[in-house]
């Protein structure tokens, strides 16, 4: 009787020092927006000293994008995510409309150039050709 109370005991004290995380169900890929229903809650006991782990509630009040490759069960930290702010150039060429991810960098009657988000300098003419 006195084994099974002390046993009952230390898992309601391992139980109560745990703290709650976010775990991903499946992997999440670089600049992909973070779900909800992709996250799983989880308890743990301890966690790194350089990863704050992000909050439900933050996840509710705003869309978050990955800033890395997360691998599936691994622990979701603020410094993995940051705010999603959607970087997308709309070209509209009469009836047709494109939507490119990246920035303008010039503009003139002839061509757009685009800054995509990895790093490539993208030229696109007024018609419709892609250089």
């Amino acid at each position: 009787m006195m084994l099974k109370l002390s046993f009952l005991l230390i898992f309601m004290f391992l139980n109560a020092n745990a703290i709650d995380v976010l775990v991903a169900k499946k992997a999440i890929h670089y600049k992909s927006i973070v779900d909800p229903s992709d996250l799983m809650l989880r308890k743990v006991d301890s966690v790194e000293k350089y990863c704050k782990p992000l909050k439900l509630a933050d996840l509710n009040n705003k869309k978050y994008e990955a800033l890395h490759y997360i691998r599936k069960s691994s622990v979701i930290c603020t410094k993995d995510v940051k705010p999603y702010k959607k970087e997308a150039v709309v070209f509209k060429f009469g009836a047709l409309e494109i939507e490119k991810r990246g920035e303008i960098i010039f503009q003139n009657d002839e061509y757009i150039r685009i800054k995509r988000s990895d790093g490539k300098i993208e030229k696109i003419y007024k018609d419709g050709r892609v250089e």
